[in-house]
């Protein structure tokens, strides 16, 4: 249909151009209207030019045109014509049109049915979807949520989904969305709103589009969905409380409903030294015993866990856990708790306790302890001792007051004007924080000092010193000071006491006479170097008092006593003697030794005369022994050869002497030969041969020897000595010379028709000689001289000798670093006994 204004007007079917019809159509439309307008234009611009034509033109019947009225009638005729022609093809094209119009509007119904058939489908009011085109951040909302969710209307509310999201489900839910957008991650989650509904949440991509498809779940599915939030909150909630256990250093188990491990931490499998805690599980290491175990089986009620100490070896070492295992119809869990540190602790205070009561119970201070409710929680035996009471009364545990109550009753505290007042001032140091101190002078004249300190936690120790020994003890210290005083005062060694300052502090009159000193110069308190001017004339320069000033001045922190002796210039000798005393204080004493300087003079000079006689003795027996050897040896000599058939025969008589002659000879030789031996001990010039001695040889050789001497006297020899003695180290002759001294003692003083016994042993070491007879025995105060040269012991020995026998024999036993031991007891026989080392080294050793 035309506009007046010749354009074309749009079908008037109750639509609109709202911008949703094809844009094939909205060309086709606006084409007739260019076209028309288009001729209308030409002949505007063609009917100037043909008004300037004014020939004219003829034309039958008369009619006259001129060329004006030619060009104008052509060109309305082509104007018809033009506007014929387009009226039919703008008719032919509305039909067409209108034709497509009909089709477009019924497809248009069509898709708009389809649409809302969807839009039917998809959308209801449990659900709401949101559509993300390509990267635009705009968004398009479709549907709606119960109202119970909790959802905002809203696009940018509900979009911000921490605003009606439960902050977990909304982080949950946004970093899904940014992944789902940015690289197509789909994904079906459950969050939960605010209000606690749950929903599911739904992505997906299609087309280049994101959607997220909000979903209320039913009553099935909203329980089942419940429950999987249940469980993942349990598993979260689980995997944190394993990551705690595991992360504490307490052994934690879980175990099966049979017994078997199904979880353990990581301080259990350090203990079992396990790698980790699944490698603990897979091994099935225990970390308590099969014993305990079973024992915790047995105890462990769902109503009543285990919970008890026992005690394993972990990483080799004991330890003490104190273990609580609960049990359940689905399994065991249980804990260690590593106490070997507090049982130890607890077991030393329990020993400082016991320790510290002990120690207590065996001082002689009263001590009693009193708890917070000030009944007596400990006594000593001194504060039972102490007031006289009973054990029972004692163990019923009295109260403070109820005691003192107790003590009034035995007269056994001090009489008080206000027996009240005084209780409640002994009571009040429960309230006090410092210690109180009284003294109790008791009825019975002993004297008390009590300390009385409250504890921090409550409670009081009440501590009762008897000082009444200390009293009577002052006492007489100060008798005993006096008396001492009186004593120093009447003694007759000068005493004087000096103080670390030098300062006199006191001095006896017998100083003050032996110095010269005046009484004003003998005043406690005066300096030392006073006390030196004044005795300065008496003693020689190098001595004496300046010596005493710098001892008494000293600063030394090793303090020594000093003595000595000097000679005044007055004649008299004095013995001083510096003794530090406490408190830093010097004590000096002077004795007048004068006439016993004198007398020691004498005797020492005496002494000296008498030890030089001594050594001329010695030096005349050494050389007259040497003299007398050579012609002994002649004499010796001349017997044998007399004795020989080589001299001719000897009558019975000649004989008898020539034999007596030798006899004599010999023992005369043996005498000379010890005193020789002798001195050489004593001039330090004898040496030892060592060498290895047969012991079986040694006495074999040493029994032959005595032989002759035995049968004297009809004597027998008994030696006793294991039957294979092995040897030792020592110089064979001086021990042959030993056991022949001893043996020829024992002959001598054994009676006739006895037996000597001579033993040899081994103990620790050494080889033990020991010789016993059956003769008189030695007296006892004749024991001490035994050894001594020239001393002859006893009475009734057959010959009597020089007496150096048993001094040769403790000579040439001490050379052998041994020694000599006499058994002897008067009237049942003597044993003599040598130790000698048995030595393992062979060396000459010198005599000292």
């Amino acid at each position: 249909m035309s506009g007046s204004d010749g354009t074309q007007s749009a079908p008037d079917d109750g639509s609109a151009d709202d911008g949703t019809r094809p844009a094939a159509s909205r060309g086709y439309l606006r084409k007739p209207i260019w076209t028309s307008s288009f001729a209308g234009s030409s002949a505007l611009i063609v009917a100037p030019d043909l008004a300037f034509a004014a020939e004219a033109i003829p034309l039958p019947f008369g009619w006259a045109l001129s060329s004006i009225d030619v060009v104008g009638g052509a060109t309305v005729i082509g104007a018809v014509s033009a506007a014929l022609l387009s009226a039919i093809w703008l008719i032919r094209e509305k039909a067409k049109i209108e034709a497509e119009n009909v089709e477009l509007k019924v497809r248009l119904g069509d898709a708009t049915t389809q649409i809302d058939r969807y839009d039917a489908l998809i959308v209801d009011k449990d659900r709401r979807i949101i559509v993300w085109d390509g990267d635009d951040n705009s968004a398009v909302l479709l549907g709606d949520l119960p109202t119970e969710a909790g959802a905002p209307e809203t696009r940018a509310a509900f979009l911000a989904f921490g605003r009606w999201l439960e902050a977990k489900s909304a982080a949950l839910l946004e970093n899904a969305v940014d992944l789902l957008r940015a690289r197509g991650e789909t994904f079906d989650v459950v969050i939960e709103t605010q209000r606690g509904q749950l929903l599911e949440a739904q992505g997906r991509v299609s087309g280049g589009r994101a959607f997220v498809r909000f979903l209320a779940l039913g009553d099935l599915r909203a329980e089942l969905a419940s429950l999987k939030a249940e469980r993942d909150r349990l598993a979260t909630t689980m995997e944190t409380i394993q990551n705690v256990l595991d992360a504490i250093d307490q052994p934690f188990w879980v175990r099966q409903a049979d017994g078997r491990l199904l979880w353990v931490n990581s301080a259990y499998a350090h203990a079992v030294e396990a790698v980790d805690g699944e490698d603990a599980v897979r091994r099935e290491l225990e970390l308590i015993g099969t014993h305990q175990r079973e024992r915790i089986r047995m105890a462990a009620t769902p109503d009543r866990p285990f919970a008890d100490k026992l005690s394993t070896v972990v990483r080799g070492n004991r330890t003490i856990y104190d273990v609580v295992e609960a049990r359940s119809t689905m399994g065991v869990a249980g804990m260690a708790s590593d106490i070997s540190d507090v049982e130890a602790v607890r077991e030393e205070l329990a020993r400082t306790l016991r320790s510290h009561s002990e120690t207590l119970d065996h001082l002689a201070t009263a001590v009693a302890i009193f708890d917070r409710e000030q009944r007596l929680q400990f006594y000593n035996q001194a504060f039972q001792k102490l007031f006289g009471l009973e054990t029972p009364f004692l163990e019923t545990r009295p109260g403070n007051a109820e005691f003192l109550e107790r003590l009034r009753v035995d007269g056994k505290l001090p009489e008080q004007h206000s027996w009240r007042d005084w209780k409640d001032q002994m009571l009040a140091v429960y309230q006090s924080v410092e210690p109180q101190q009284n003294f109790w002078y008791l009825p019975d004249g002993r004297t008390l000092n009590v300390f009385a300190t409250a504890h921090p936690q409550g409670g009081a120790t009440w501590v009762f010193e008897n000082l009444t020994e200390q009293v009577d003890l002052e006492q007489r210290y100060n008798t005993l000071v006096k008396v001492q005083g009186e004593t120093i005062d009447h003694l007759a060694e000068a005493v004087c006491v000096f103080g670390a300052d030098g300062r006199l502090k006191l001095s006896n009159p017998a100083f003050r006479v032996l110095w010269g000193i005046g009484e004003a110069e003998a005043q406690p308190g005066t300096h030392i170097s006073t006390i030196t001017r004044v005795c300065e004339p008496a003693y020689p320069e190098d001595d004496g008092w300046r010596n005493f000033s710098a001892i008494i001045t000293s600063l030394d922190e090793e303090r020594r006593s000093y003595s000595g002796r000097f000679d005044l210039k007055t004649g008299l000798i004095l013995d001083y003697a510096v003794v530090p005393l406490p408190n830093a204080q010097t004590m000096l004493t002077f004795v007048n030794v004068t006439d016993g300087a004198r007398v020691e003079k004498a005797l020492t000079e005496k002494n000296d005369a008498l030890r030089k006689a001594d050594a001329l003795k010695n030096d005349f027996v050494k050389h007259v022994s040497y003299e007398l050897r050579t012609p002994l040896t002649n004499i010796i000599g001349f017997a044998d050869l007399l004795r020989t058939e080589t001299t001719g025969p000897l009558n019975p008589k000649q004989a008898e002497y020539v034999e007596h002659i030798a006899t004599s000879s010999s023992v005369l030789l043996m005498i000379v030969n010890d005193i020789l031996d002798l001195a050489t001990v004593d001039a330090g010039i004898m040496t030892l041969e060592r060498s290895e001695i047969d012991i079986a040889e040694l006495l074999d050789e040493a029994a032959s020897l005595m032989s002759d001497r035995l049968k004297e006297g009809d004597l027998t020899l008994a030696v006793d000595a294991p039957a294979h003695p092995g040897t030792f180290v020592a110089d064979r002759q001086r021990v042959r010379q030993i056991l022949s001294k001893l043996l020829s003692n024992a002959a001598n003083f054994a009676p006739e028709g006895s037996q000597i016994q001579l033993r040899c042993r081994r103990e620790a070491g050494d080889i033990v000689f020991s010789v016993s007879d059956q003769g008189p025995g030695i007296p006892a105060h004749m024991l001490q001289t035994i050894f001594s040269r020239f001393e002859s012991h006893g009475s009734g020995g057959r010959r009597r000798g020089a007496g150096l026998g048993l001094s040769i024999v403790d000579s040439f036993v001490s050379l052998h670093d041994g020694r000599v031991e006499v058994d002897s007891v008067e009237g049942r026989g003597t044993t003599i006994i040598c130790r000698l080392p048995a030595g393992s080294r062979l060396e000459t050793v010198a005599a000292e």
